[in-house]
């Protein structure tokens, strides 16, 4: 469970930051992905999710447990 909390913290702070240093930017963003087919959004989406889970495999292959 903690590790569930540490992963949510983290993602609240880069989302955080994203808000906080860029707001005009994360407008744009949005803006470009509302333009994008429905699915191409669901491209992406699936392209972050695997990007995640790799980077979670490797966090564990280096020694995080």
């Amino acid at each position: 469970m903690a590790w569930v909390l540490m992963a949510l913290g983290l993602v609240l702070m880069v989302e955080g930051l994203a808000y906080a240093l860029a707001p005009s930017l994360v407008e744009r963003m949005l803006e470009l992905l509302r333009s994008l087919p429905e699915a191409v959004r669901r491209q992406v989406g699936l392209l972050a999710l695997v990007s995640g889970l790799l980077l979670i495999w490797a966090a564990f292959q280096l020694g995080l447990h």
